[in-house]
């Protein structure tokens, strides 16, 4: 089956390879998530403590590791009486740092 159609592929140089955060700000992540799920562990009997640690927490990741989602559901856990005692904020950093570069793929890259 012989067709005059000539196809032409994109060159490679066009395909944007995913950003990822630098080794810095992620070990900055992880410092202030494990920092702050240390100090959650120490608060769990003055909510009022807790809470004001769990905001500033999600306010210091949002400066670090810019607007990302996931740190809303984190913030909810961390709401949650007896939830500080698990470290969620370390989680939220891992799962921003493992599945952060995952991206629907357009429709080009699922037509060819």
């Amino acid at each position: 089956m012989q067709t005059d159609k000539i196809e032409v592929l994109p060159p490679i140089d066009s395909l944007v390879p995913l950003k990822r955060h630098s080794r810095l700000r992620s070990g900055l992540a992880f410092g202030v998530a494990a920092v702050s799920d240390v100090l959650s562990f120490w608060t769990v009997i003055a909510p009022p403590v807790q809470w004001a640690l769990d905001v500033g927490t999600a306010f210091i990741l949002f400066l670090i590791l810019g607007k990302r989602w996931a740190l809303l559901p984190g913030l909810i856990a961390e709401a949650i009486p007896g939830m500080g005692v698990f470290p969620v904020w370390i989680l939220v950093v891992a799962s921003i740092a493992v599945y952060d570069g995952i991206k629907k793929p357009s429709r080009n890259q699922v037509a060819s």
